[in-house]
């Protein structure tokens, strides 16, 4: 992953047309590297979650180019690349296994990230997972337990409690929570680690019971 890590800081720097332009070849094989590894880490993770079977890179994976259209920051390129490996896809609302890369500029998340769950969750599937978390709490608080080294990301989440749940529920963190993720930071040496791809793999693993608990809610709604 050298070569990814060594393009996204040099991309931090130099976040213009000109550069991108003088260097396609570099991406070229920075976006080809990165997607080998993808293809692996879908194969892998299909052995373990059979409901990510048969996806291609194309369905986890995003495009350089950010969306200037209602932002103040124009640069155009992401200084970050991910892959998203859920079932049916980066845009079935599904929970799925993120891996992501982040320059050191750390302009869109702090490092490097492994995460599995759900985010930018509608209302009405937000109060479908609340309700099983409220109704099922140890089983909610075990499939954290697995996910051991993990920890449940709670950067977004209400003040207060939602008013359909009572104030003294034992969980009433969790019903708090808009985005239902685990998270593992990753820093540099990890990343460039000979074993990536089965240490990713072993992590991702950890967390299935949670993506399990989380999908079986959205999906109840279908």
């Amino acid at each position: 992953m050298k070569i990814v890590l060594d393009f996204l800081n040099q991309l931090a720097e130099n976040n213009n047309k000109e550069w991108f332009d003088a260097n396609k070849s570099f991406y070229k094989e920075v976006k080809q590297t990165f997607e080998a590894f993808t293809e692996k880490l879908i194969i892998n993770i299909s052995e373990f979650d059979p409901t990510i079977r048969n996806l291609t890179v194309k369905d986890c994976t995003y495009r350089i180019y950010r969306d200037l259209r209602f932002s103040k920051d124009k640069t155009p390129y992401k200084t970050h690349i991910g892959a998203y490996i859920c079932p049916n896809g980066k845009k079935s609302g599904l929970g799925g296994y993120y891996f992501h890369l982040e320059s050191n500029s750390k302009q869109y998340l702090s490092s490097h990230l492994l995460a599995t769950g759900a985010v930018c969750i509608p209302n009405n599937i937000l109060n479908s997972i609340r309700e099983d978390v409220f109704t099922l709490p140890k089983e909610f608080e075990n499939c954290i337990s697995l996910a051991k080294g993990w920890e449940i990301d709670q950067a977004n989440k209400m003040k207060t409690m939602p008013k359909q749940f009572p104030k003294e529920a034992v969980n009433a963190e969790y019903l708090k929570l808009k985005d239902f993720i685990l998270s593992k930071k990753l820093d540099d040496s990890y990343v460039l680690s000979d074993n990536l791809l089965e240490r990713v793999t072993q992590e991702f693993e950890k967390t299935m019971k949670f993506k399990e608990f989380i999908n079986r809610a959205i999906t109840a709604l279908d």
